[in-house]
């Protein structure tokens, strides 16, 4: 397994943050220091330290639910200095890694981890995700064609992030919807998803 890989999976490091370790000399394999996050190791063999605390192999992991409001980032840090959930989470929740995100404008249900392996599990299983969504204007046939059939897009800018490079764009099959109300100025649905895409939802219905 990869260095970076297994810090991150038996840490509350992201795959990212034990890049960062890695590279500055932080960690120490067997005794010696390695800067090479594509280091090979061996789980239950090879004794691994970060910053002189040992990482571990582990069974039992922590996941806790918090209700994210509208107005708070899912980051650690944001430049523009706008409130982050790890802002409003007690501090012995600091280290804990998000399953997915819910962007700033966005609110409901968030998982986080002590785990990176399950978090990673999480993001990539076919767990349903349920939004309550509002829109401008009328559900059409077409809508609801895409939301059944799925489809894809070369390009998903509209109602992505103004800095995401993510352009193409493939939507699967909804699991289900239910149309709430439907009406020419605004309508609300129901729907669930198997993925949680950059802006899934927002660029789908951006489309429209």
């Amino acid at each position: 397994m990869r260095l970076n890989k297994y810090i991150a999976h038996h840490s509350s490091y992201s795959r990212i943050e034990a890049d960062k370790a890695i590279q500055d000399g932080y960690v120490r394999v067997d005794g010696e220091i390695q800067t090479n996050p594509a280091t090979d190791v061996t789980e239950g063999v090879s004794i691994v330290y970060v910053s002189g605390k040992q990482v571990s192999p582990r069974d039992k992991y922590t996941v806790i639910v918090y209700n994210k409001p509208k107005g708070e980032l899912v980051t650690k840090s944001d430049p523009k200095g706008r409130r982050t959930i790890y802002e409003s989470l007690s501090k012995e929740y600091k280290h804990y890694v998000p399953v997915g995100r819910l962007d700033y404008a966005s609110e409901g249900l968030l998982l986080l981890t002590d785990a990176s392996r399950v978090a990673s599990a999480l993001m990539e299983s076919d767990l349903e995700r349920i939004y309550k969504i509002k829109i401008k204007g009328e559900v059409t046939p077409d809508i609801e064609d895409a939301m059944l059939k799925g489809m894809t897009l070369d390009d998903a800018s509209a109602g992505g992030h103004s800095h995401s490079k993510v352009m193409a764009m493939e939507f699967k099959p909804f699991i289900g919807y239910k149309i709430q109300k439907n009406q020419p100025n605004y309508s609300i649905l129901k729907v669930a998803l198997s993925e949680g895409k950059n802006r899934e939802l927002r660029r789908f219905f951006a489309h429209f």
